[in-house]
């Protein structure tokens, strides 16, 4: 009896371990965050990029086409694109809508992953950001 109670309190130990919140990827932010305050016209375009990138997303090590940090305006995007916790962008009031003026151009099929969302992979582009609903 007391072996199954013994075995009962593991398996319940193991259940709640993997219950618990994940560690975020972006440390928090420990400052004011600098926003950006350029008009989108005047930032700098980025420079393309053609060779691949190797990130690491949890355990895996995952290649993409275009690694993101600094202003996130006036640039084109495809394939696959990771975003880093060191991105910068315009504030907004209520709702997250930093991208609506941006100048930023997320081609179809793109899968882009965002640091600050712990890693998580986007399929229909920013459109949360944008304030737009996307097209089906």
């Amino acid at each position: 009896m007391k072996l199954h109670i013994t075995l009962l309190f593991i398996a319940l130990l193991f259940l709640t371990a993997g219950c618990q919140e994940a560690t975020p990827v972006c440390p928090p932010v420990s400052q004011t965050p600098e926003y950006l305050t350029t008009p989108p016209g005047q930032l700098p375009t980025p420079t393309p990029v053609s060779e691949l990138h190797s990130v690491v997303i949890g355990r895996r090590e995952l290649r993409v086409d275009k690694v993101v940090a600094g202003p996130l305006c006036n640039d084109r995007w495809s394939g696959t694109v990771y975003v880093t916790c060191d991105v910068q962008v315009y504030p907004w009031v209520e709702q997250p809508t930093f991208l609506k003026d941006c100048l930023l151009n997320i081609e179809p099929q793109t899968v882009v992953y965002v640091a600050y969302h712990n890693n998580t992979a986007y399929y229909n582009g920013c459109s949360c950001h944008t304030g737009v609903t996307p097209e089906p």
